[in-house]
């Protein structure tokens, strides 16, 4: 991707706006589900609580629906984690990130990993084949040898995504590194770099590195950065 011709629109549509902060508050979420069909973003990510709340929001647009299961930790059961996606995608969620379980993958039970993931992102199929799996891997507590390996267990789980990070890790989010370290290793999934996106070359710089999709809070912001520059960039031409 080269940055002079990623339109407004174009870099719109790699968004999933988010807010999973603990304390946001319904018009908190209305907020965010009015930015998001007034910028064009592909998704709203949100938690549970207020899938069927977005759902009803969104209705009339074509933003879909985005939450998180098992966040921000991935250390709840298996079990939960499946009620949690099923409830989601009965209250109308479109894509389910998921929280890979760190510690079992740190302590080297990688089979019981790719277990969890295989039946979560079944589920998640199983609901429509447009629903959408993401499996969030927390890469900031990984080393490149660990994230190459994450890579390997995503693609056999049969997930649509990995991606980088919650944001809310003490090991902080995205990294170009991290990026390239799984586009290398992407097989058949797309890449969703999420955690400190907060300006443009940020941004522009992860879908450099081969992220698909982008997950923040600071989109309407970084649209607006990317406006200014096409403003600037015509008035010196």
């Amino acid at each position: 991707m080269t940055d002079k011709l990623i339109s407004k629109a174009e870099l719109a549509r790699k968004f999933d706006h988010t807010n999973l902060q603990q304390e946001a508050t319904e018009s908190d979420i209305a907020l965010l589900c009015k930015e998001a069909a007034e910028n064009g973003f592909f998704t709203v990510c949100v938690n549970p609580y207020y899938v069927r709340r977005v759902r009803d929001l969104l209705r009339k647009t074509s933003v879909k629906v985005c939450t998180v299961v098992g966040f921000p930790l991935g250390a709840n059961t298996t079990g939960t984690k499946l009620a949690e996606a099923e409830e989601a995608l009965h209250d109308g969620a479109d894509e389910i990130d998921i929280v890979m379980n760190v510690g079992l993958f740190k302590g080297g039970k990688i089979a019981e990993v790719e277990t969890e993931l295989r039946q979560i992102a079944s589920s998640v199929q199983s609901a429509g084949v447009d629903r959408i799996c993401k499996v969030i891997v927390e890469a900031g507590l990984l080393n490149a040898a660990e994230i190459e390996l994450t890579c390997k267990i995503v693609n056999h789980s049969g997930a649509d995504f990995i991606k980088t990070s919650t944001g809310f890790s003490k090991a902080g989010g995205a990294t170009i590194e991290a990026v390239e370290i799984m586009n290398r290793n992407r097989g058949r999934l797309k890449i969703k770099a999420a955690g400190g996106i907060r300006n443009l070359n940020t941004a522009l710089a992860l879908l450099r590195a081969g992220a698909d999709r982008l997950g923040a809070s600071q989109g309407v912001s970084i649209l607006k950065e990317l406006q200014q520059m096409y403003v600037e960039q015509s008035s010196r031409s």
